[in-house]
């Protein structure tokens, strides 16, 4: 009888610290939730008071949203200011379908309509109806007419073929502009919401050439096949361009978005981002030309990197460590006493405490959310 006791016991402690990092986990999504929700203004948009580039709220208002229903999905909406959020969105989308290009300065058009367009597609599925359907497809034109492809005379062989931009006037050769894989992955993620359309699939085509060019051997990828000097690992020893942590995990991301999540190389990738995996710096900027750049994008890194470990079921990263424990220990003990967060460093703008706090909302739904 006492041995049965002791064992119930044993069983109820472990599942008791089994149960503890998830907990932990949930109070402190709670908490940085009321903070995005505190912050939204009357006029239903987030809007940067670190920056003035986001000030107008056209990226800001649908990245934040984005977040919020992921973990709405864990915690419960709160119908009203998601409703408002949306009706922002909404109001600010221009004739074109452009979301960002309505202010005197251009608010990151292409991130904008991508996430403002993600935003609607939830929208609509969360209440079951085609509400935003026309709105949808003519953000979904703007963006496929922003793509550098045959369109706007790129080649095949150019290296900037099938890759985004910022978003504006359409670029034409042989500019390509400020070009890289994490616009490429947020239009691509976009483009790939049930956009059941011949251009759309050529555009996911067209996005496939892009990032094989990023990717490299080992599996990882880098930023830009044009803006070298923003590859932020450096150059390796054959004249190529080492990989990172987050431009590896946009690459995964968008080329699984892009039709190809059943695919055992990508599969491959994600395992081998998880061998090299690390909570407190990008892995492959912990060093060398690239060591500023390790901590400025923390919380973008920790947020993609878990999106791809949770699509591939990935358990410990690196092995031997269970990456949502590491995940939910880091923001437990980082996490700020009005509920945010924010990087001391400004390189990728993670200072305001809107972006890091909607990345580590990310983040901590996506590593809550168990398979």
């Amino acid at each position: 009888m006492i041995r049965a006791c002791l064992l119930i016991a044993i069983l109820l402690l472990a599942a008791c610290g089994e149960q503890k990092p998830a907990f932990e986990g949930r109070v402190v999504l709670q908490r940085a939730v009321a903070y995005l929700r505190a912050q939204q203004a009357d006029d239903g948009g987030w809007h940067s008071e670190t920056y003035g580039l986001l000030k107008s709220g056209g990226s800001l208002t649908p990245f934040v949203l984005d977040a919020l229903f992921d973990a709405g999905a864990l915690l419960g909406a709160d119908a009203a200011s998601d409703e408002r959020g949306v009706a922002f969105v909404v109001r600010h989308v221009n004739a074109d379908g452009a979301l960002g290009l309505g202010g005197a300065v251009a608010d990151y058009p292409t991130y904008a309509t991508a996430l403002g367009l993600q935003v609607l597609v939830l929208d609509q599925n969360r209440h079951g109806d085609q509400r935003h359907a026309a709105l949808i497809l003519k953000m979904a034109r703007w963006l496929i007419g922003q793509q550098l492809t045959e369109q706007h005379g790129w080649s095949k062989e150019h290296p900037a073929y099938g890759a985004w931009g910022m978003g504006g006037e359409p670029r034409t050769p042989p500019d390509a502009g400020h070009i890289d894989i994490s616009m490429t992955r947020y239009a691509v993620d976009a483009l790939s919401q049930g956009i059941a359309s011949t251009a759309a699939s050529h555009a996911l085509l067209g996005a496939r050439v892009f990032l094989r060019r990023l990717r490299n051997p080992d599996g990882g990828s880098f930023f830009s096949t044009v803006l070298t000097d923003k590859n932020k690992a450096g150059a390796d020893d054959g004249g190529g361009w080492r990989s990172y942590g987050s431009a590896t995990a946009d690459g995964i991301l968008a080329y699984g978005a892009s039709g190809k999540w059943f695919n055992e190389q990508l599969r491959e990738d994600a395992l081998q981002l998880a061998s090299r995996h690390r909570v407190d710096v990008v892995p492959g900027l912990q060093s060398g030309v690239g060591v500023d750049w390790g901590v400025s994008m923390l919380h973008y890194y920790r947020a993609a990197s878990a999106q791809v470990f949770g699509a591939f079921g990935v358990k410990e990263a690196p092995a031997g460590r269970d990456w949502r424990q590491d995940l939910i220990a880091a923001f437990a003990r980082e996490q700020r006493e009005d509920g945010s967060f924010a990087s001391e460093s400004g390189l990728m703008k993670e200072d305001d405490p809107l972006i890091a706090t909607a990345l580590a909302v990310k983040a901590l739904a996506t590593a809550l959310r168990r398979p």
